[in-house]
């Protein structure tokens, strides 16, 4: 758990590599919990709170240092829907942090004694449509309108003082420029976070401009992909390092290919430990997994990176 002595994210990230967590929704799917509506493991905060904190829990157990937060899926219009009001889905927001605080701190009493930070998820305007637009961008909103639906999340997540703000699966630069801007002068860091086709954002902008938007941004200390196949990960490491001098986060999915309209996973898995020791070589620093990514491959992330 991080302290007053720990270093920040930033610092480390300077001083070495860091490893992430992999997916919440397969953690949870594990233990048996039914995800199969709107709000995706978001709902899990208002239902079975402590669900995610044994989620957070056994990332940390595997060797991960820093839980990203359940509320990727967590928006006020998401919950709205649902007949949650502001005030509530507020709290709830702030809950997926204190969930991932609480199991640092059950980490730490179990042992774990190197630092761990908590970043407060902010997913895509598509994760709240619900339906795989994540994977195509282009909603027809320009970057004002897209920064007025992500501010009041950011601004909430960022009140209940996480280490970093993930800006994470963004496939598209409008929608990066607009989280940008939600996020300057918080006083949070922040990573940005692609997810992407080849040397492409899913909208279809090239990978230089995309992260070139975040290469000036004070805030961001880190700039990379996830929610991305692991074969596109090389590319978009040496691009990002390259572009933006920062380090670089990546954390693909297990290599299977996501069937929005059946709402299931096809195809087998490509994603493997080996591959880390390339990607921290041309830049890399913050590495874990997303989807079906889970606590035995981050293990073996974090033994092989001790290893190296």
């Amino acid at each position: 758990m991080t302290s007053d002595t720990s270093p920040s994210l930033a610092d480390a990230l300077t001083a070495g590599t860091v490893v992430l967590d992999g997916g919440m929704s397969n953690q949870l799917e594990s233990a048996g919990h039914d995800l199969s509506d709107d709000l995706w493991s978001a709902r899990l905060l208002a239902e079975r709170p402590e669900a995610v904190t044994e989620a957070h829990l056994a990332y940390f157990r595997a060797g991960a240092s820093v839980a990203i937060t359940a509320s990727y899926q967590a928006t006020f219009e998401g919950f709205g829907k649902r007949g949650i009001g502001r005030a509530e889905a507020a709290r709830l927001l702030a809950l997926s942090v204190d969930l991932a605080r609480t199991a640092a701190r059950r980490a730490a009493d179990a042992g774990v004694r190197r630092p761990l930070w908590v970043a407060a998820s902010v997913g895509p305007y598509g994760a709240m449509l619900a339906d795989g637009s994540e994977y195509r961008g282009r909603y027809g909103l320009g970057v004002a309108e897209l920064e007025r639906f992500h501010r009041p999340r950011i601004e909430t997540l960022a009140a209940a003082a996480p280490d970093v703000l993930a800006l994470e699966t963004v496939p598209d630069a409008d929608e990066a420029a607009a989280l940008l801007r939600a996020v300057r002068g918080l006083g949070v860091p922040a990573w940005l976070s692609y997810t992407v086709d080849g040397r492409r954002t899913r909208a279809g902008q090239p990978l230089e401009e995309a992260f070139a938007l975040a290469a000036d941004a004070e805030e961001v200390i880190a700039v990379g992909v996830n929610c991305c196949a692991p074969e596109d990960v090389g590319p978009a490491v040496e691009i990002a390092a390259r572009v933006t001098g920062k380090p670089v986060v990546v954390y693909p999915n297990s290599g299977e290919g996501w069937d929005a309209g059946a709402r299931a996973w096809r195809g087998g898995a490509t994603f493997g430990a080996a591959r880390v020791t390339a990607w921290r070589e041309a830049g890399a620093r913050l590495i874990g997994g997303c989807c079906r990514v889970g606590p035995e491959s981050i293990g073996e992330i974090a033994r092989t990176l001790d290893a190296a």
